[in-house]
C-alpha cells in the first residue's frame, strides 16, 4: 500500500501505512506512548492530521488495519458493509466529511441512514480532526433507542444503571444499595451487579433475586448479572431468569479471545436470551462494555492505535443489536489514559463514534486511584455527554465501587443531570417512580416516608435473609 506524506513548514513528514498514520494523528494519550506507536512531538500529530484530512474516505475500504483473513472482526466489519448507505459520503475526504457531519443540513435522520455505510475506522479517522465541541454537537444529533421492559434513549431523557455491586455478593448489602438507587430514581438502564465471584450458582442466585424484586414491585427494568458469557449460558440453561446477556468485547479477534469469546459464542448467547421472550416492550437482549486500551493489554493491537480499535469494537457490537453500550472510559488506569484530560477525550470521542455507528451509547464516567484525575474531572465529563445526547450513566453507591475498586459517577449525579438539563427518566419507568410516589409530576424527589412500601417490603425480606441464614449456621453446628 501507498504511503502518506505532507510538508509542515520546512519539513516533510512521512507515514508509511494508514495505521501509522492514524496512530500518529490521534489526539495524545498514554496508551498509544506505552505501544510505541504515538505521534513523537506535537508537529507530528499535527501534520498527520493534515494528511488525514485529505484522505479519502473511501481509502478505509482498500486497506484494512488488521487483515482480513486474520482477524474475524475485519471480516464482520467489511462483510456487513453497505455501499448504498455509504454513497452520500463516498466522494468526500476525511476532512470533508468532517465538515459534512456539522453542516445544519446533516440532522439525526440523515446519520441513521448513513450509519451501515460507515466503517469504524471511518469514524475512529474523522474523530482525530474534531474538537471536543464537534464530537458534543455531531453525538447530540444522533439518538439510538432501544428497548425489552422500557424505552431507552429518547430525547429528553436519561437512564441509569443501577450498580449495586457488594465484596462478597451479600444479598442483604445488594438490597440495600439497589434501595438506595430505586429512590433516587435509578435503574432504568437495567439494574446490573458485577459478581464477586464468577460461579453458577452465585449468577443464579442473583438473577433470582433481581427477578423476584422486579416482578414483585412490577418495575419496568431489566435484570443483568455480569460474568462470563458462559457462566450466563450455563446459568441460563438451568433455568435462571435471564434478561439481558453481558460480556465485555474488544476490537480485534485476539483481544476478544485473550476474553474468553468469539463471535459465534455471543451468537448463540444472543439466540438463547431470545427464545426465552422476557421482554415485554422490545427484543434487545445483548449488553457490552468496552474501554480504549483492552487490545493492548492483551497484547492484540496490531500497531493500531487504541482509540480506533475501540471503534472496531463498535463495529462488532452493532451486529447483535444490543440495548445498552457502555464505554468504561476511565477504568482500565493511567498507563492507557493518563489524566482528566485524557479521560474527557476518549469519553467524547468514544460516544461520538458509537453514535454514529447507531450504537446506543452509555458510559461508566470513572478512574481509578492512581491515575492523575478527580471527581471535578467526572462532572466535567458526565456533563459533557449529557449534553451530547449519552443514554445513560452509571449510579454507584457515593460514586465509589467497593467491590471493583474504582471512582464512577453517584445515585444523586444522575439527578443533578436530570435537574441542569431537563432530562427525564425512560418513560415507563418514570409512570412508576410516580406510582411508587418516589418523583412528583415535575420529576422532583419526593420525601420518602418511613413506612414507604419499598422500605418495609425491601426490609422484611433482608431480615427474612437474615433468618435464613441463622438456621442454616444452627444446622450446620
Amino acid at each position: 500500500m501507498p504511503g502518506y506524506s505532507v510538508r509542515l513548514g520546512q519539513r516533510s513528514y512521512a507515514f508509511g501505512d494508514l495505521k501509522t498514520l492514524l496512530a500518529k494523528a490521534t489526539p495524545a494519550r498514554s496508551g498509544d506512548a506505552l505501544a510505541g506507536i504515538a505521534a513523537e512531538s506535537d508537529q507530528q500529530r499535527v501534520a498527520a492530521q493534515m494528511a488525514l484530512a485529505e484522505l479519502p474516505l473511501a481509502r478505509f475500504l482498500e486497506e484494512p488495519l488488521i487483515p482480513y483473513e486474520e482477524d474475524e472482526v475485519t471480516r464482520l466489519i467489511f462483510d456487513s458493509h453497505d455501499a448504498q448507505a455509504f454513497a452520500p459520503v463516498a466522494g468526500l475526504t476525511v476532512g470533508e466529511f468532517r465538515d459534512w457531519l456539522l453542516r445544519y443540513e446533516t440532522d439525526g435522520e440523515t446519520l441513521a441512514a448513513l450509519g451501515p455505510g460507515l466503517l469504524p475506522e471511518m469514524v475512529a479517522a474523522v474523530s482525530k480532526l474534531m474538537r471536543n465541541q464537534d464530537l458534543i454537537l455531531v453525538a447530540s444529533k444522533r439518538r439510538v433507542v432501544t428497548r425489552f421492559r422500557n424505552t431507552i434513549g429518547l430525547a429528553g431523557r436519561l437512564a441509569i444503571r443501577l450498580q449495586p455491586n457488594h465484596p462478597t455478593d451479600d444479598p442483604a448489602g445488594i438490597g440495600a444499595s439497589i434501595l438506595d438507587g430505586l429512590l433516587y430514581g435509578c435503574g432504568d438502564a437495567v439494574i446490573g451487579i458485577n459478581p464477586a465471584t464468577d460461579s453458577i450458582d452465585t449468577v443464579r442466585r442473583l438473577l433470582g433475586m433481581l427477578a423476584e424484586l422486579i416482578e414483585k414491585y412490577s418495575i419496568p427494568t431489566q435484570s443483568c448479572v455480569l460474568a462470563h458469557v458462559t457462566t450466563q449460558l450455563a446459568a441460563l440453561e438451568q433455568g435462571a431468569p435471564v434478561d439481558l446477556v453481558f460480556q465485555s468485547i474488544a476490537g480485534a479477534e485476539k483481544a476478544n479471545a485473550s476474553f474468553g469469546v468469539n463471535l459465534s459464542l455471543l451468537e448463540e448467547a444472543r439466540a438463547a436470551a431470545l427464545a426465552l421472550g422476557r421482554g415485554t416492550v422490545g427484543d434487545n437482549v445483548m449488553y457490552f462494555e468496552t474501554g480504549q486500551g483492552s487490545c493492548l493489554s492483551a497484547e492484540a493491537h496490531h500497531g493500531v492505535d487504541q482509540q480506533t480499535l475501540e471503534a472496531r469494537a463498535y463495529g462488532a457490537a452493532r451486529r447483535f443489536e444490543p440495548l445498552l453500550v457502555n464505554t468504561v472510559v476511565g477504568f482500565i488506569g493511567p498507563e492507557y489514559l493518563y489524566d482528566g484530560k485524557q479521560i474527557i477525550r476518549a469519553g467524547l470521542e468514544d460516544h461520538f463514534c458509537g453514535k454514529l455507528l447507531g450504537l446506543p451509547m452509555g458510559c461508566d464516567v470513572c478512574y481509578t486511584n492512581h491515575a492523575e484525575a478527580d471527581q471535578d474531572d467526572m462532572d466535567n465529563l458526565m456533563t459533557l455527554l449529557a449534553v451530547a445526547g449519552c443514554n445513560y450513566f452509571m449510579g454507584v453507591p457515593g460514586a465509589d465501587d467497593i467491590m471493583l475498586n474504582y471512582q464512577s459517577t453517584s445515585f444523586h449525579d444522575s439527578h443533578y443531570l436530570r435537574q441542569t438539563l431537563g432530562l427525564r427518566p425512560a418513560p415507563e419507568f418514570e409512570a412508576w417512580l410516580e406510582g411508587m410516589r418516589i418523583v412528583g409530576s415535575e420529576g422532583r424527589l419526593l420525601p420518602i416516608e418511613r413506612r414507604h412500601r419499598l422500605l418495609e417490603g425491601i426490609a422484611a425480606e433482608q431480615q427474612a435473609e437474615v433468618d435464613a441464614g441463622r438456621q442454616d449456621a444452627g444446622a450446620f453446628r
